[in-house]
This record gives structure tokens, sequence and C-alpha cells, in this order.
């Protein structure tokens, strides 16, 4: 059976796969619900670097943690705090006025769960 550093690193790799490939396959849809339109092939392709490339080079290295010892702790640790970094973002934006729970405060709390849990593994 897997140890729970294990699992949370396999399903954080999940989550940013799935999140990568949503990305470069629909952009458009993948910002909708931030009230983003994506209306030109510059627009579509910075979501697709960053939500899509990223996403996916993030799983690489978090199943590169999985297979080498000697850097897990400091790959486990860097998404921990680029999570912690997006959970930020989403927390200053409260500046600007109410937002709804979904989807800032929700992505807020998956972010925050995600980077406190590496934390603890790592």
């Amino acid at each position: 059976m897997a140890n729970t550093e294990q699992v949370v690193t396999v399903v954080a790799a999940v989550f940013f796969a799935g999140m990568g490939v949503y990305a470069l396959a629909t952009p458009a849809r993948l910002v909708a619900p931030f009230d983003i339109s994506l209306g030109t092939a510059a627009a579509r392709a910075e979501v697709r670097a960053v939500y899509g490339g990223f996403g996916l080079a993030i799983a690489a290295m978090l199943i590169v943690a999985l297979t080498a010892p000697q850097l897990r702790a400091g790959i486990l640790m860097t998404v921990a705090a680029a999570l912690a970094g997006m959970a930020g973002g989403r927390l200053a934006s409260a500046l600007d006025g109410r937002t709804h729970f979904y989807p800032n405060w929700f992505y807020f709390l998956v972010e925050s769960a995600a980077a406190a849990a590496l934390f603890m593994v790592a």
C-alpha cells in the first residue's frame, strides 16, 4: 500500500496533469468560470502556456519526486510554495470586492489544502 507521501504526490500530479490537458485542449472553457473570454489566438496561447504547459510540467516534476528521492523534498516544497502563492493571490484579490464562492474561494481552498498537504509530506 502506498504511503501518505506517495498518495498526496500522485493526487497533486493528477490534478496538475488534468488542468494541463484541459487547458491545452479547451483554453476558453478552462477560464470561462472566471468571466474571461479568449477572443484571440494570443489569448488562447497564453492560457495554454500558463495553465497547460505549466500544469503538465508540474505534474511531470511530481512524478520525478516519486522516483528520485534525492530531489523529492525540493520538488514538493517548490510545488507547495507555488500553490500557496496562488492561494495568496486569490486572498489578495478580496481587496477588489466580494467574489462568489465558486470559482475564487473554491480554488483558494483547493490550493491551500494542496499546499499544506505537500508541505507536510516534503
